[in-house]
């Protein structure tokens, strides 16, 4: 899948675009296919290091998501496949909402 990455703090050229393999979901977490993230000041301090949230460089960045559920767990009866979602996943711990596919919880979204 394709998502943004970020090796060094600063402004938004140090994201780059890069390859890496879909998130696996875990027992009652939702696979969502993302289509649209929001930049909010979080990001921007993380991003830019003023808020090292989460910790060293490299990391996805984002939280704010919104998309459609692909998979869902066995344990998961929130939503189903197809549902359109959205949500602030996992925050504070990284989310990685900058890609094409987020996993998370359910309750979160």
């Amino acid at each position: 899948m394709k998502s943004l990455i970020q090796y060094r703090v600063g402004g938004p050229e140090v994201l780059e675009l890069v390859d890496l393999p879909k998130p696996v979901r875990n027992f009652t977490e939702v696979l969502v296919r993302v289509h649209a993230a929001s930049i909010n000041p979080v990001d921007l301090s993380v991003r830019s290091g003023a808020f090292p949230l989460l910790g060293e460089v490299p990391f996805v960045p984002g939280w704010d998501v919104s998309g459609v559920v692909e998979e869902v767990d066995i344990g998961s009866t929130r939503f189903k496949v197809g549902d359109e979602v959205f949500g602030m996943p996992l925050f504070p711990r990284a989310a990685n909402a900058y890609a094409e596919y987020v996993a998370a919880p359910s309750r979160h979204f």
